[in-house]
């Protein structure tokens, strides 16, 4: 299986510039320095028309947790149902109890908002307690091809042996993981070669000077691409 680079992007500049320079995916998002919320519909029309490359779109209405209450959620479950009907290739998203675990209800209304669309939980994974019980629960919704995750850490270069244990399950359902949070250029190949991972997902790591608040370096999109296919 060939290894996939997903890159954030926040503006047409960046998408057309993450296509350009290699990259496999973009997670377009808005608010960066927030972690990622709702891009505008204007803006998902506008890339998903543009570019060629898959684009899998955020769906989170507020960057304070990922507990929604029902107003929330039924602006989420809008959300999905117009975003389903742009060309965006899967929604990113995800939603905990108030006790901090996966909230089954609320992700199968989602899901179901989504008429088809593949998903990729995002890092709301991270705040599991037993993450691999949380990629069980995941594993029983066809829906859900993917999870982001730094396994359980602030930085996924803290999780190195959390991330093996989990890909070595993931790879006995029909779910991939993509390793996101802390990878560095420098980082890149030791981690896919160390961990088996197959798709990574980077940020301020492949923006110009590594700052979020910059567009993508299409050089350094490029050096990724290039590392990343280049590791055992």
């Amino acid at each position: 299986m060939r290894k996939r680079l997903e890159v954030i992007a926040t503006t047409p500049e960046d998408a057309m510039i993450a296509e350009q320079a290699g990259a496999d995916r973009i997670e377009l998002i808005a608010a960066q320095q927030e972690g990622g919320l709702t891009p505008s519909l204007g803006i998902i029309e506008y890339i998903t028309e543009t570019v060629h490359i898959p684009v899998n779109v955020m769906v989170r209405p507020h960057s304070r947790h990922f507990r929604y209450d029902h107003a929330e959620l039924n602006s989420m479950i809008r959300d999905i149902r117009h975003i389903s009907r742009t060309g965006a290739a899967a929604i990113v998203t995800g939603v905990l109890t108030e006790d901090g675990q996966i909230d089954t209800n609320a992700l199968e209304r989602l899901l179901e908002a989504a008429d088809g669309k593949p998903f990729t939980f995002h890092r709301a994974f991270d705040e599991l307690d037993n993450l691999e019980r949380g990629l069980d629960i995941l594993s029983h919704y066809p829906q859900i091809t993917h999870i982001l995750t730094s396994g359980g850490q602030p930085s996924v270069l803290q999780a190195v042996d959390q991330m093996i244990v989990l890909n070595r399950l993931a790879i006995q359902y029909p779910i991939q993981l993509i390793a996101g949070a802390g990878l560095t250029l420098q980082s890149l190949a030791d981690f896919v070669t160390h961990t088996s991972i197959k798709e990574v997902h980077l940020g301020s790591a492949v923006r110009i000077h590594s700052d979020i608040n910059l567009a993508l370096d299409p050089a350094r999109v490029a050096q990724a691409q290039q590392l990343l296919q280049a590791s055992i």
